[in-house]
């Protein structure tokens, strides 16, 4: 499983010009579920998010965590972070896990965020959607459940 965390003042995410989800100061989490993922690895994955501390404290210092900062999360499936660049210009997707597996996992992930007491706003699985953000610092962290 992989996760880029960016912090952003807020975001919105639409899909065919439609307003789903909305938050304001919180992450931005594009999450790929990788081949073999498993509801271990998402609990473990989610608990490092939901702790992450990357919030500036009074003395400019990342102290805080999302919980912290009462911040919100919209989590966005996002399975070409598990792109293979190494052969070729064209992306290989093979160690995306197939969509089934992937959305359940996904769905999951919102529910193991939300039981740590933060509010989660979610994307919609397998959609074009088009996502706008405004990133805090910027501060973006990347997650790689093989390093948990």
């Amino acid at each position: 499983m992989k996760a880029v965390i960016q912090r952003v003042l807020c975001a919105d995410l639409r899909v065919a010009g439609k307003l789903i989800s909305q938050i304001n100061k919180g992450f931005v989490v594009y999450l790929g579920v990788e081949k073999g993922d498993s509801l271990e690895i998402c609990q473990k994955m989610c608990k490092k998010i939901s702790n992450l501390r990357i919030f500036e404290d009074d003395n400019e210092k990342m102290n805080f965590s999302i919980k912290d900062v009462k911040g919100e999360i919209l989590l966005v499936s996002q399975f070409t972070l598990l792109a293979d660049c190494s052969h070729g210009n064209r992306p290989s997707f093979f160690q995306a896990e197939v969509p089934d597996i992937a959305n359940e996992l996904y769905k999951k992930a919102i529910d193991f965020i939300a039981s740590e007491n933060i509010v989660v706003k979610q994307g919609v699985f397998g959609a074009d959607m088009k996502i706008n953000q405004l990133n805090d610092g910027p501060v973006t962290i990347i997650l790689d459940s093989s390093s948990l």
